[in-house]
């Protein structure tokens, strides 16, 4: 979809058919999102000024916290990073900064950007790869040594002979006549020294890759293989993308990308809140203050230059169990203005997820089974029961959401998925009795359900 297209109400009917209800939380994303393409089309004085209005989504595990976060980023075609808070510390203790948030968002900018370049020159690349290949097989004929006695047609007459044979192999390529012969390419290698480095913090504080800053200075080796044909069209292809596309315009359009259309997802905001119970301030309020100059817009040293968040949107979330959006320090409460609740999930948006999303689950398991030549038909009256019995046992248990369909579901498909390849039942209907004959007596025993599903 054009950038042009995303309006508020068609990025929330895209979302509409992966995660089923939190409408408000769509809502909020939606606007976030349309408010970014939005700033593109101001001048470039109002443009520094805008800064984008980051999100903090509160609601238990399994509602759709990340997956919303998720399909947005590729609905954008942005960079997409989800972390953990919980797994920075504050500067000067061992563990991760969390300037490599923004170091890992440019990585995968690039990464992307990269793809997206190769695929735009596979076709000229192929048509390279597949000269290459010809001349692997038929070397070009060496210039002819001038003789007197040597006639005039004779020299025309060999380069046209060479010329059919080549077309000859063409051919046969192109008919994948000549896939297994084994032919010898060269593969460049570089002999990169081990370099171990002792820092509490790691490489990655250091904002530098050696290998990169050496490159030049290290020697390289051309290695000579024997591969089938197949696999050496697939090597020579790639090395042929690979010098087609301009490395500096990579790293110029993913610092643009990151920079402006960045989404940068910190999962478990809860667990970094300081005043709780266990107070450990190195993993807690530290990385909170060490996050703020973050979200606030600063300037992250990458292997690839500078890079601003400025304008990176950042969307927190946590379930905060045992704490408050108000427990966070108040710079940070802050920079996240928009707040929005997700609903805990109820039976019938369970029988939703199992159905009406493109990917819902009970398609994902009727797609494995049909691999073994099993059609597997869920009746409506069982996938109510499935869903009922979801819920119950969130309410007993842990609430984890839509995960829990997951253990029910493969509790209740473990006999069909074992057995699969020895049925010989074209078609297997579950019915409310047999989720029932399944799974009862587990959910009625809190015990059982509490450590089976």
């Amino acid at each position: 979809m054009r950038e042009k297209q995303l309006t508020p109400p068609a990025i929330v009917r895209e979302l509409d058919k992966y995660i089923i209800g939190q409408d408000d939380a769509k809502r909020a994303v939606a606007i976030a999102l349309r408010n970014r393409w939005r700033r593109q089309k101001l001048s470039a004085k109002m443009r520094d000024e805008v800064a984008p209005k980051n999100i903090i989504m509160i609601g238990p595990t399994g509602v759709g916290k990340t997956e919303i976060s998720r399909r947005l980023a590729q609905l954008a075609q942005a960079p997409f990073l989800k972390i953990e808070a919980s797994k920075y510390t504050e500067v000067g203790y061992v563990g991760r900064d969390v300037e490599s948030m923004v170091r890992d968002l440019m990585n995968m900018a690039v990464h992307t950007i990269q793809g997206e370049m190769i695929q735009r020159v596979r076709k000229k690349a192929r048509r390279l790869a597949e000269e290459r290949l010809l001349d692997i097989l038929l070397p070009p004929l060496p210039k002819a040594l001038p003789s007197a006695e040597q006639e005039e047609g004779e020299e025309d007459l060999r380069i046209e002979r060479a010329r059919k044979t080549r077309e000859k192999l063409r051919k046969k390529l192109n008919n994948k006549e000549l896939e297994d012969r084994l032919i010898e390419i060269k593969a460049t290698e570089r002999l990169t020294p081990m370099i171990e480095i002792f820092s509490s913090a790691g490489t990655e504080q250091m904002g530098m890759n050696f290998q990169d800053l050496l490159g030049d200075m290290l020697p390289k080796r051309t290695k000579e293989r024997k591969v089938p044909l197949k696999e050496a069209r697939q090597i020579i292809t790639e090395q042929e993308a690979q010098k087609l596309i301009d490395k500096d315009k990579v790293i110029e359009d993913a610092t643009h990308r990151t920079e402006n259309s960045g989404i940068i997802f910190v999962d478990e905001i809860d667990k970094v809140v300081g005043g709780g119970i266990d107070k450990i301030d190195v993993s807690r309020e530290g990385v909170q203050r060490d996050l703020l100059p973050i979200v606030e817009g600063t300037t992250v040293a990458t292997r690839y230059g500078p890079i601003k968040t400025d304008h990176i949107l950042f969307i927190a979330a946590g379930a905060f169990h045992s704490a408050s959006p108000s427990d966070l320090i108040p710079e940070m409460q802050g920079r996240f203005p928009i707040r929005v609740e997700l609903d805990r999930l109820t039976q019938n948006d369970f029988e939703r997820i199992l159905t009406e999303p493109k990917n819902a689950l009970i398609k994902q398991y009727q797609a494995l089974i049909e691999t073994e030549g099993i059609n597997l038909i869920f009746k409506d009256s069982s996938i109510k029961e499935i869903a009922l019995l979801a819920f119950l046992v969130n309410e007993r248990t842990e609430d984890i959401g839509a995960r829990r369909l997951y253990t029910i579901m493969e509790k209740l498909l473990e006999d069909i998925s074992f057995k699969a390849a020895n049925i010989r039942k074209k078609s297997f209907t579950i019915t409310a009795k047999y989720v029932q004959e399944r799974l009862k007596n587990i959910v009625e025993s809190e015990d059982l359900s509490r450590y089976i599903l």
